[in-house]
C-alpha cells in the first residue's frame, strides 16, 4: 500500500511539474534572449575585452556620463555585459544595472521607423522608389512631390534637419500642417542632409499605409514577436523605473521620459526618437539582423528585405554610404569601430547611445549611456568607436592591415590622437572626394 501510494504521489507531483512547465512555456512572450558564453567559447580573447573596463571607467571618472552598459556580441552568444557607474546621480545616486531601460534617442531610426518601413515592403505595401506623395498627398507641397522613401531612409530629401520646436507647440495638428508646408533646402537625391525631418515623416507613411501608428506597428510585427518586451515607446511604470536619468523638464528629472523636445510634443512617438530599450533586448534585435531576419524560430523580414537595408548607397557627392535608416560611412560615424569590415552598419543617439553590427565578423557591439545626466555636456562617441575597436581586436587570430592595427593599439592604450594625425594615419581618406574649408 505504501508503495502504491508513493507512486500515485509521484504521478501527481509529476503532473503537476508538467501543468507548470506548460504554463511557463505559454507565458514565455517569443524567443529567449541570447544565450550568455565566455569569450574564448566563441574565438574572442577575454584579456583583450577587459580593456573595455578601463575605457568606460575612465571616461566616467572624467565626468563625459554617469554610467553606461556594454554589451558584446558574437555568434549569437553575449560575451562581454557589464554595467558601470550610475543610472542616476541628482538628486540621490542609483547604481546602474545591466537591465537599465535607456532613451535610445535617434536608433529610434533604424530600430523603430526603417524596421517598420522594411516590413511594410516585405508586406508588398510600400515601394522604397515611391514618391512619398504617394502615401502622404500633404507633403507635395513646396516642391516635395518627387521625394522617395528611399530619400528618406538615406538622408537625401533635401528636407531640413529639423523644423522649429515652436512649429510643434500648438498640437499636433498644426505640427503635421507646417511639417508638409516645408520647403525643401536641396534637390531630392543630390546631397545628405541628417534629418529628423524625414523620419517623422516616415512614421507618418507607417501610419497611412498600416492604420496603426509607429509605436503599434514595431510593437506587433517586430519587437512582439522577438520578445521585446523591454522595448518601445512610451515605457510604463515598472521600466521607467529601471530608467536611467537624462535631463530636468520642468523641474522634473526624466527618467523613462522621451528627452527630444519634438518628440515629446508629438505624445512620445516619433519616428525620430522615442523608442526606450535595454542592452539585452537589442542583443535580439541584431541577431535577427544578422540571421536574415530571423530569430528563435520567428522570422520579422525577408532576407532579401534585410540585405536591401543593409547594402551600402552612395549618398551625396562624396564617398559617404548609408543603409536605408542605418549609418556606414559618413560624417556621424566616429562611433564606428577601426576594425569593422566594410560590412558594418550603426547608428547613435544624441542620449549617448550607440549599437553596431558587423554581418562579417558576426558581431554586436551595444553601448549604452546616460551622457546628459546631470549637466548635458558628456561626449561619448569617440569612446563608442575605441570600444568597437577593441571588440574586433579582441578576436583570436584577427588580422588587419596598416593603419587600422595602429588604430586597435591606439584604442587599447587609450591613446588620443589630434585631427590631422588621424588624417595621416587613415591615408586622408575621410577628404577624398569632398571639399574641404579651413575656418581660422
Amino acid at each position: 500500500v505504501a508503495v502504491k501510494r508513493r507512486r500515485f504521489e509521484c504521478r501527481v507531483v509529476a503532473s503537476l511539474f508538467v501543468q507548470l512547465l506548460c504554463v511557463a512555456v505559454a507565458a514565455a512572450d517569443g524567443p529567449p534572449k541570447l544565450p550568455h558564453a565566455a569569450p574564448q567559447q566563441v574565438g574572442m580573447n577575454a584579456a583583450r575585452l577587459a580593456v573595455v573596463d578601463q575605457l568606460v571607467g575612465d571616461e566616467i571618472e572624467d565626468g563625459e556620463m554617469a554610467g553606461a552598459v556594454v554589451l558584446v556580441a558574437r555568434h549569437g552568444r553575449i560575451v562581454y555585459l557589464q554595467a558601470f557607474g550610475h543610472r542616476q546621480v541628482e538628486p540621490a545616486q542609483v547604481p546602474m544595472t545591466t537591465d537599465t531601460v535607456f532613451d535610445l534617442a535617434s536608433l529610434t531610426k533604424p530600430i523603430a521607423t526603417a524596421t517598420s518601413v522594411m516590413k511594410l515592403a516585405a508586406l508588398g505595401q510600400v515601394k522604397f522608389d515611391d514618391p512619398v506623395a504617394k502615401y502622404v498627398p500633404e507633403f507635395a507641397q513646396n516642391g516635395k512631390q518627387d521625394v522617395t522613401i528611399r530619400h528618406l531612409l538615406t538622408h537625401q530629401s533635401g528636407l531640413t534637419p529639423d523644423n522649429a520646436l515652436q512649429d510643434y507647440e500648438d498640437g499636433t495638428e498644426k505640427a503635421w500642417q507646417r511639417i508638409w508646408a516645408l520647403p525643401l533646402t536641396a534637390e531630392p537625391g543630390s546631397r545628405f542632409i541628417y534629418s529628423d525631418v524625414g523620419f517623422i515623416v516616415l512614421a507618418e507613411i507607417v501610419h497611412r499605409v498600416s492604420g496603426s501608428n509607429v509605436h503599434e506597428f514595431s510593437r506587433q510585427h517586430v519587437f512582439g514577436p522577438l520578445g521585446l518586451g523591454e522595448t518601445g515607446y512610451l515605457p510604463d511604470e515598472s521600466l521607467r523605473r529601471r530608467a536611467a536619468a537624462t535631463e530636468q523638464r520642468d523641474g522634473r528629472w526624466m527618467c523613462g521620459e522621451v528627452h527630444d523636445p519634438r518628440a515629446s510634443l508629438l505624445g512620445g512617438i516619433a519616428g525620430h526618437a522615442g523608442l526606450f530599450s535595454t542592452a539585452e533586448d537589442l542583443a535580439v534585435y541584431g541577431q535577427m539582423l544578422l540571421q536574415d531576419g530571423q530569430y528563435g524560430g520567428v522570422q520579422i523580414l525577408p532576407a532579401e528585405i534585410v540585405a536591401q537595408m543593409t547594402t551600402p548607397q552612395r549618398v551625396g557627392e562624396g564617398a559617404s554610404l548609408r543603409g536605408l535608416g542605418w549609418d556606414m560611412r559618413t560624417g556621424y560615424s566616429s562611433n564606428r569601430g577601426d576594425l569593422f569590415s566594410p560590412r558594418a552598419f550603426g547608428h547613435g543617439g544624441f542620449t549617448g547611445t550607440g549599437i553596431w553590427i558587423d554581418p562579417q565578423l558576426e558581431l554586436i557591439v551595444i553601448f549604452l549611456s546616460n551622457r546628459l545626466h546631470p549637466d548635458g555636456k558628456g561626449t561619448v562617441n569617440p569612446l563608442i568607436g575605441r570600444i568597437g575597436t577593441v571588440a574586433a581586436a579582441a578576436m583570436e587570430g584577427a588580422t588587419v592591415a596598416s593603419p587600422t592595427a595602429d588604430a586597435a593599439a591606439e584604442a587599447a592604450e587609450g591613446t588620443v590622437l589630434t585631427g590631422i594625425d588621424v588624417l595621416v594615419r587613415d591615408g586622408f581618406r575621410p577628404l577624398q572626394g569632398r571639399r574641404v574649408g579651413l575656418v581660422t
